[in-house]
């Protein structure tokens, strides 16, 4: 089972279906949920009925796929966020194994802090020990901040494409790392 190590100010667990009040908390943030659903608030029902199941449809132990959820690692010890890990393209019908999509969610009074490109990093370096190869991220083309993250974690732009699921349809900018490199 692959594990993430404790970073400098964070520490990581994997994210189960007993997590779900932590996942609805931060989906009610207007803000946090701005570049995703254009601000609307996830619903609990939403939580149970489709977030949860679709984390589960990825979720790989022994691969490190799935969401891990990120704390302080000292004071009150809070969960402020989650990476996630999966096959870029996983729910497209086109996934691809060896190029690791990372995302992530904090809480706004985590915002700018460097916490999430922190976590991001720590992930990213256990999955590349692990042997993953590429790395890649999407956002929306004005989500600053995440693109933000995307370089920071050695990332470049490569295209901009429309990623459709069963639950997003939306112009996306992909950044990615090369293989063996960034």
């Amino acid at each position: 089972m692959l594990t993430v190590n404790p970073s400098e100010r964070l520490t990581y667990r994997r994210i189960t279906a007993q997590d779900r009040d932590f996942l609805f908390e931060i989906d009610q943030d207007e803000e946090v949920m701005r570049y995703l659903t254009g601000g609307r608030k996830t619903t609990r029902k939403e939580v149970d009925e489709v977030f949860i199941p679709r984390i589960e449809s990825f979720n790989n132990e022994e691969k490190g796929w799935g969401l891990w959820q990120v704390s302080l690692s000292t004071g009150n010890r809070q969960a402020i966020g989650w990476i996630l890990v999966r096959p870029l393209g996983f729910f497209t019908g086109a996934p691809q194994p060896d190029n690791l999509e990372l995302g992530w969610r904090f809480r706004r009074q985590s915002w700018g802090k460097g916490y999430a490109t922190e976590a991001a990093k720590a992930v990213l370096d256990s999955l590349r020990q692990a042997g993953c190869p590429q790395f890649s991220a999407i956002a929306l083309e004005d989500n600053h901040g995440s693109i933000n993250i995307m370089q920071k974690l050695g990332m470049q732009y490569l295209r901009t494409e429309r990623y459709t699921d069963a639950i997003f349809d939306e112009d996306v900018v992909v950044y990615s790392t090369h293989p063996f490199n960034g």
